[in-house]
C-alpha cells in the first residue's frame, strides 16, 4: 500500500478526538479519544496537537501513519484564534510530514454536507449552530455562541430544560415523566444541582439527558413533547437567520439522528418555508475535502501551514 496516497482526518471536538487514516474513498481505519476544551483555551494549539498524536496512536497497528498526502483537522475553537490555528496547521505538518489544514468544526460541517458547494448547514449536537456560505465564500453564521449565551435548541439546552422541568415538577408543577428519569441521575432530585455542580462538563452531562426526553416524548410525555417543540422553534429561527433567502438547509449532529427529532424538525421547518435537502457528507468529509483540495469557496475560513 503507497502510504502517500492516505489522509489523515481528525474532529477533535470538546466531547471526543476521532481520526481516521482514508485513502480513496475507504476508511482504513480510525480511533476515538476524549475530547478537550477548544483552541481558545491558554496553549490549545499545543493540547490540540498532543490530544491527535495520543489518538493516531491508537489507530489499529499496521497502517501507515507518515508520509501521508495530506491532514485535515476539524477543530473546536478555530473561530477564538487564527494564530494557534495556524500554529496547530505548522506543528502538525512537521510532525506528519505532509501538508496540513486547521478548519472549525462547523466550517468542516458545511463543506461536507455541500461538497465544498454554497449552502446552509444546522448541526445540532450538544452545542447548535447554522453556517452558510454563499457564491462569494463569504459566512454567514447564527447562534454557536455557547452554553451560557446561545446555542438555543441544542441537546444542551434540551437536557437542561428537562432538568428543570423535572424541578418544577418535584416542585408541584406539571408532572412529568422527566422528573423518575431525572431522579435517577443523581439519587433523588433534590441533588441534581449539587450532582451537575459537580460535574467535569456540565453542558456535556446536560446533553446526555437529551436522549431521554426524546424517549419520553415519543412515548407521549406532554411536558417532554412542549420541550421538544419550543427547541425545534428555536432551530427555525436559528436557520432563518443564517438562511438569507436560500431555503434549503442540511442537518447535522448527534441530536437529528434521532429520527423521531428529525421528523419534528423537518416539519417546523418546512412550516416555515424552508426545505430539508440530504447532507452528502459530515465534518470528517469535510476536513478530508480540505487536505484533499486547494482554493476552496471557503479557504479564507481554512488555516493551512506555509509549505502549501
Amino acid at each position: 500500500m503507497d502510504s502517500r496516497d492516505a489522509i489523515l482526518v481528525a474532529d477533535i471536538g470538546k466531547s471526543r478526538c476521532r481520526v481516521e487514516l482514508r485513502q480513496g474513498g475507504t476508511v482504513l481505519g480510525s480511533a476515538d479519544h476524549h475530547g478537550f476544551p477548544g483552541l481558545g483555551t491558554d496553549d490549545g494549539a499545543h493540547v490540540a496537537f498532543e490530544l491527535l498524536v495520543e489518538t493516531v496512536a491508537m489507530l489499529p497497528s499496521g497502517l501507515p501513519e507518515t508520509s501521508l498526502r495530506g491532514i485535515g483537522a476539524a477543530v473546536a475553537g478555530v473561530e477564538a484564534s487564527a494564530a494557534q490555528s495556524r500554529e496547530l496547521a505548522v506543528v502538525l505538518a512537521d510532525r506528519f510530514g505532509a501538508p496540513a489544514a486547521v478548519l472549525s468544526d462547523a466550517t468542516a460541517a458545511q463543506l461536507g454536507a455541500w461538497n465544498g458547494e454554497p449552502g446552509t448547514v444546522l448541526i445540532v449536537g450538544t452545542g447548535a449552530v447554522a453556517f452558510r456560505f454563499d457564491d462569494a465564500g463569504t459566512l454567514h453564521r447564527a447562534d454557536g455562541w455557547g452554553p451560557l449565551l446561545g446555542d438555543l435548541g441544542s441537546g444542551r439546552w434540551i437536557g437542561q430544560a428537562a432538568l428543570q422541568a423535572a424541578l418544577h415538577a418535584y416542585d408541584g408543577g406539571p408532572a412529568t415523566s422527566l422528573l423518575t428519569a431525572a431522579s435517577a441521575l443523581a439519587g433523588s432530585a433534590a441533588q441534581l444541582p449539587a450532582w451537575l455542580a459537580g460535574s467535569d462538563n456540565p453542558s456535556r452531562s446536560m446533553g446526555r439527558f437529551t436522549p431521554v426526553v426524546l424517549q419520553e416524548a415519543e412515548a407521549g410525555d406532554a411536558v417532554a413533547r412542549s420541550i421538544l417543540a419550543e427547541a425545534c422553534a428555536l432551530l427555525v429561527r436559528t436557520v432563518s437567520l443564517a438562511c438569507g433567502g436560500t431555503r434549503h438547509v442540511a442537518l447535522l449532529g448527534g441530536v437529528v439522528k434521532s429520527e423521531f427529532f428529525a421528523r419534528l424538525l423537518q416539519n417546523a421547518l418546512a412550516s416555515a418555508g424552508i426545505e430539508v435537502v440530504a447532507a452528502l457528507g459530515d465534518g470528517m468529509d469535510g476536513a478530508a475535502l480540505a487536505a484533499d483540495r486547494r482554493g476552496l469557496l471557503q479557504e479564507r475560513y481554512i488555516h493551512r501551514d506555509r509549505t502549501i
